[in-house]
């Protein structure tokens, strides 16, 4: 079975989180104009959208196409107070921290029928009410760390000192309220900041809810946007600008229909497809091939993963009996039309153990158990 990779779209009440969700994953998470309506996770697999396989499926004559997945979660929306149990802070917290990467939703959309929690918009507000429940959790977590490792330097173990003096960075820098991926780390305190498990060191997109009206417009001529651009740059955190509204209506559509609306729209994909790609990559994920007439597979492994862990991804028998990766790039392989005929010409690359596989690798491996 394959390992997923997990996202939690998360947010105040009333941003859209839940209506997003079920755009992204067909799951019917309960929306309402109330807060605490998603009160259970709701957890939706998604395709990674990805045209090629769908070429080398035509080329193949297909029985099966496989994309690279990912998980979504919803989970009901933080509130004010909710690191010391408000709301039902405490469980939500806690589905946060099981997870690889956040997708922040924010609302940026007027709308005088759903309710704001604080009355009115304003995102930047609603962004650091969000990131200083989650810094406060974290700094809960890592005080108990720090503690245990100043009672371990009495033992005159030197880790422990090192450990318990990053501890004390990391909390320092925290607690003036800076999320603990905006802190600058060297590579022995990278593998430190690994164990502790902090909710504010996931990545993170900040998905910017717009209204139906505001589709297709400039970027620009949208205020509260740009206050959501500019506080994500100070982050390194990526911004995605989306109509959630509109995404659910277009989800619900047959694909030649999508076609059309995204046409009327001006635009070449959805927002979901865009969302879905740009949280693969923030998760540091890649997709190598398979092809055959059985099936056309994407296979999702991490950006840096070696040939015989990334067969090991298939099977673990072709990880302990790895040979060798026979491996010829898609675009070649698509121009050439046959992986018989990229080998004839020389296209085919015997690679072993220490290759790095990239993305788009087209890949057939040898190996003996």
């Amino acid at each position: 079975m394959r390992e997923k990779k997990k996202l939690r779209v998360l947010g105040l009440p009333n941003v859209g989180k839940s209506t997003l969700f079920n755009a992204i994953t067909h799951a019917g998470a309960e929306c309402a104009n109330y807060p605490f309506c998603t009160i259970e996770p709701n957890v939706g697999i998604v395709a990674v959208p990805d045209e090629r396989l769908n070429v080398l499926g035509k080329m193949y004559n297909t029985k099966k196409i496989t994309p690279a997945v990912i998980e979504f979660v919803d989970i009901a929306g933080l509130v004010k107070g909710a690191s010391k149990g408000e709301g039902l802070g405490n469980k939500f917290l806690a589905n946060i921290r099981e997870t690889d990467a956040i997708v922040h939703v924010v609302r940026c959309f007027e709308d005088e029928n759903i309710t704001h929690v604080e009355s009115n918009i304003d995102p930047i507000r609603d962004i650091e009410t969000i990131n200083t429940e989650l810094i406060l959790a974290d700094l809960e977590s890592l005080k108990k760390r720090l503690d245990k490792s100043l009672n371990m330097v009495k033992t005159g173990d030197k880790k422990y000192r090192i450990e318990a003096d990053f501890y004390q960075k990391l909390y320092d820098h925290m607690e003036k309220g800076n999320p603990a991926r905006t802190v600058s780390l060297n590579d022995d305190e990278k593998e430190l900041v690994k164990d502790l498990f902090l909710i504010t060191f996931k990545p993170v997109i900040y998905a910017a809810n717009i209204s139906e009206r505001e589709m297709g417009k400039d970027d620009r001529t949208l205020p509260h946007v740009l206050k959501v651009k500019e506080f994500a740059k100070q982050e390194n955190a990526e911004t995605l600008v989306i109509c959630a509204k509109t995404e659910e209506e277009l989800s619900m559509l047959e694909p030649e229909d999508q076609l059309m609306f995204l046409q009327d729209l001006g635009l070449t994909e959805s927002g979901l497809d865009r969302l879905v790609t740009a949280s693969y990559r923030l998760l540091g994920l890649i997709s190598y091939l398979t092809a055959g007439e059985k099936e056309v597979r994407a296979w999702t492994i991490e950006n840096g993963t070696k040939a015989p862990q990334a067969a090991g991804k298939i099977h673990s028998d072709f990880e302990k009996g790895f040979i060798r990766a026979e491996i010829v790039d898609y675009n070649v392989l698509v121009e050439l039309g046959s992986f018989n005929l990229a080998k004839e010409k020389g296209k085919v690359r015997s690679e072993g153990k220490d290759y790095v596989v990239k993305d788009g690798d087209v890949v057939l491996f040898r190996f003996n158990v």
